[in-house]
């Protein structure tokens, strides 16, 4: 009988809470529904991967990332982290001498660790985050330490479509492989501890500072995105973030390292260009998630990215190898590797603003300006810029971020419009910042490094290579079963 009455009572409750409950829900859903007006402009907002709320202000029926956009951030995110593994290690592997294959690979995958780590802690939100900045203009703050509130099911962060989470991970293969393009200046010559140590502070320093600077709302040097900007310059995926700023650091570091052992007096060419040549490849390939992911979603901005790194990278390999021809009498594979990767530099912070045609005209220059700056201004200077970081990255990135100035055209992308008038004066206003920030604090994190662990390994073990001293292990068992 109790339990008969326990049951009653538990009825009789649910009889009187789950009609309220109904009530409430029904009370609620007039509010959540929304008109054929408004739907139709979640899906012409996902068609022209344009902003979810059209002209009605009304809140996205569709939630999370649209599954298109956010399909191409996901394959743009694994291209751009394939262009550091294997390839930028396969390039700059093949290009020393095979007792520093290892030495090589083992940095760029050190370097991809650790700025993981460093980009999963703070990293992230010292770029990106938004107010209440640690410096304003400059430097984010804490707010999304530990990747707090970056959430797989959110948007907004990156784009209209993309989750925040992929925002963060398309942004952190950036990160990894800016400060790995420096490991070609200084190879076989630099302690694996002490790139590592040389690297984490130059996160802090350089490239933290300047993808806030001129990829944040917020930043400084932001044109698209920050109508308070005081420098309105634009950077379409990175000539001054990533190249500029490795390939000046890098001849800055190589200066203050030193030249390796018998540079100069003792021929030191690449061990396998078969792998250079490898290594180049998978660049190419990676450069489109570079690129055209630049545009966060499959769209005519994507598209014409896609179209101007092609066009670009095509003709200055061409016109590099021909310039070889013309001057040394042979076109060589190298030329040709270095031709495209010349040109995939020149492109990348113009791919998404610049026509087809412009970038055939800098796809020319890309083939001529870094092949003098390689083979005339190194040896006139006397710096012993191991793989050339400086004058394909640092060159080719100044060349590309002023030539973006030149050719930067609506037609391509409707936000050139707006920032069209003295759009060539930021530019360089950007690199001159670019430029002069990425030598001091290099050459301050260098001297940091030096008197502290030290950044060259003994003569004994520079002679005999790094790969068994450093790393215990060797690339090449010749005569070994």
């Amino acid at each position: 009988m109790k339990k008969i009455l326990t049951l009653l009572g538990i009825i009789g409750l649910l009889s009187f809470t789950l009609p309220q409950a109904c009530l409430a829900q029904d009370a609620a859903a007039p509010a959540a529904e929304r008109t054929v007006q408004e739907r139709l402009e979640d899906l012409e907002a996902y068609v022209n991967n344009g902003a979810r709320n059209g002209s009605t202000n009304a809140p996205s029926k569709i939630g999370g990332p649209g599954p298109g956009h956010n399909a191409w951030q996901m394959t743009s995110t694994a291209l751009v982290l394939f262009m550091t593994l294997p390839g930028l290690a396969l390039f700059y592997g093949g290009l020393v001498r095979k007792k520093n294959v290892l030495s090589v690979l083992a940095q760029c995958l050190g370097v991809a660790g650790m700025v993981t780590i460093l980009w999963w802690l703070c990293g992230y939100s010292l770029a990106f985050s938004g107010g209440g900045e640690f410096i304003k203009g400059i430097l984010g703050n804490g707010a999304n330490a530990f990747l707090k509130d970056v959430d797989p099911y959110k948007v907004g962060a990156g784009y209209h479509w993309i989750s925040d989470s992929m925002w963060s991970m398309f942004q952190l293969t950036f990160a990894i492989i800016t400060p790995a393009l420096i490991v070609g200046a200084i190879a076989e010559r630099m302690k694996f501890l002490a790139v590592l140590v040389f690297v984490a502070l130059w996160m802090f320093l350089v490239y933290f500072p300047f993808a806030h600077m001129v990829w944040s709302t917020t930043g400084m040097m932001c044109g698209p995105l920050n109508a308070a900007a005081s420098i309105k310059a634009i950077d379409f995926a990175g000539g001054t973030v990533v190249h500029m700023t490795s390939g000046w650091s890098a001849l800055i570091l190589c200066i203050i390292l030193g030249k390796r052992l018998g540079y100069g007096k003792e021929p030191m060419p690449p061990h396998s260009m078969v792998l250079c040549m490898i290594g180049t490849g998978m660049l190419w390939v990676g450069w489109y998630g570079f690129n055209a992911g630049s545009a966060l979603g499959a769209d005519g901005i994507a598209s014409n990215a896609f179209t101007t790194t092609t066009l670009c990278a095509a003709v200055a390999a061409f016109v590099w190898a021909v310039t070889e021809w013309i001057i040394k009498g042979k076109p060589s594979v190298l030329g040709f590797c270095s031709g495209v990767v010349a040109g995939l530099v020149v492109i990348t912070p113009a791919a998404g603003f610049v026509t087809a045609n412009s970038a055939v005209i800098m796809g020319i220059l890309a083939g001529i300006i870094p092949y003098f700056a390689i083979t005339v201004l190194k040896k006139m200077l006397g710096y012993d810029d191991a793989l050339d970081t400086f004058g394909v990255h640092g060159v080719g990135g100044t060349l590309g971020a002023i030539l973006t100035g030149v050719f930067a055209d609506e037609k391509a992308n409707a936000v050139v419009a707006g920032l069209k008038a003295g759009l060539l004066g930021n530019q360089i206003k950007a690199v001159l910042v670019t430029i002069v920030w990425s030598v001091v604090a290099t050459a301050i994190i260098a001297m940091i490094v030096k008197f502290t662990v030290g950044l060259r390994p003994p003569e004994e073990v520079e002679i005999a290579g790094l790969d068994l001293a450093e790393h215990g292990e060797e690339a090449y068992h010749e005569g070994r079963g």
